[in-house]
């Protein structure tokens, strides 16, 4: 702006000094130099704001288009956490519904092998009971026979006297 200034203000002096005779064409020469000048200065005052202004919305837009990015960030980072939880809770179900069902079929296979055994002992007893009565029979007949025969061998001798 001083150079502007210093230029106007010499070719202000070089054109009254040269052209002292013509003063009105000097002065209009002088004027067109100074009003272009000074269209030239407020162009370039026009442009260095519009510039300002480009370089603040492309700021605004990089600051806003940063935060967005960063916001789907997180967002993606919540819903992959979210669905790891899911997924671990998943897990512990399934492991719980195993366990139980391992539970279910252990006690399932130990009411069974107490039944098997109940119904061995009842066998067994059963068999022994037969043993028994069989036994008790067998000795019956045993007894019976002999005193029968003991009973045919009194009387034989008892009729050879």
């Amino acid at each position: 702006m001083k150079r502007f200034f210093l230029g106007a203000i010499a070719l202000m002096l070089t054109a009254s000094v040269i052209s002292c005779r013509d003063t009105k064409k000097a002065g209009d020469a002088v004027e067109d130099a100074t009003e272009a000048a000074s269209n030239a200065v407020d162009a370039a005052t026009d442009a260095a704001g519009n510039a300002v202004d480009a370089a603040t919305d492309a700021a605004g837009n990089a600051v806003d288009a940063a935060g967005n990015a960063a916001g789907n960030a997180v967002d993606a980072a919540k819903d992959a956490a979210g669905n790891a939880v899911d997924a671990a809770g998943n897990a512990v179900d399934a492991a719980k519904d195993a366990a139980g069902n391992a539970v279910d079929a252990a006690k399932d296979a130990a009411g069974n092998a107490v039944d098997a055994a109940g119904n061995a002992v009842n066998s067994a007893k059963d068999a022994a009971g037969n043993a028994v009565n069989s036994a008790k029979d067998a000795a019956g007949n045993a007894v019976d026979a002999a005193k029968e025969k003991a009973t045919n061998a009194a009387k034989d001798a008892l009729k050879k006297q």
